[in-house]
């Protein structure tokens, strides 16, 4: 699924490697054992996380399963004690109902040097940075 969305300009592109990589970090949802969704944190500094890579395949929309995956992911950011939630997305509305804020993605410049020095949209980026501060 991940690979699907990359291809059709929904999801950021990642390698199988940095996938693989980066494997234990996702949270998977299942419905009747079948795969219907993912997503996972990516460290981004000492205070902040990334919210990546969520997905969804179309039995899981429309049923609170995207904001089950992210509610598991904010809890993962508790546990780790991360104060600060982001992601660049084109799925606001999703992110607002779920306790985020639109900020200015030059407050992010972690996320700008990690990922979007290589992203061929770096000078014309379309994604909103949204924020959510944890307690």
């Amino acid at each position: 699924m991940i690979e699907e969305y990359a291809q059709r300009g929904i999801m950021l592109p990642r390698s199988r490697q940095a996938l693989t990589r980066q494997i234990d970090q996702f949270v998977i949802a299942e419905l009747d054992g079948k795969f219907i969704g993912c997503g996972s944190l990516f460290r981004l500094g000492a205070d902040l996380v990334e919210v990546r890579s969520i997905g969804l395949h179309d039995e899981g929309k429309g049923k609170g399963v995207g904001s089950m995956i992210l509610e598991q992911l904010t809890e993962e950011a508790r546990r780790q004690k991360i104060p600060k939630i982001m992601a660049l997305t084109y799925a606001v509305d999703f992110f607002l109902r779920n306790g985020f804020t639109v900020v200015e993605k030059e407050i992010f410049p972690e996320k700008v040097w990690t990922d979007c020095v290589n992203c061929k949209k770096q000078h014309a980026c379309d994604e909103i940075a949204v924020l959510k501060k944890l307690d």
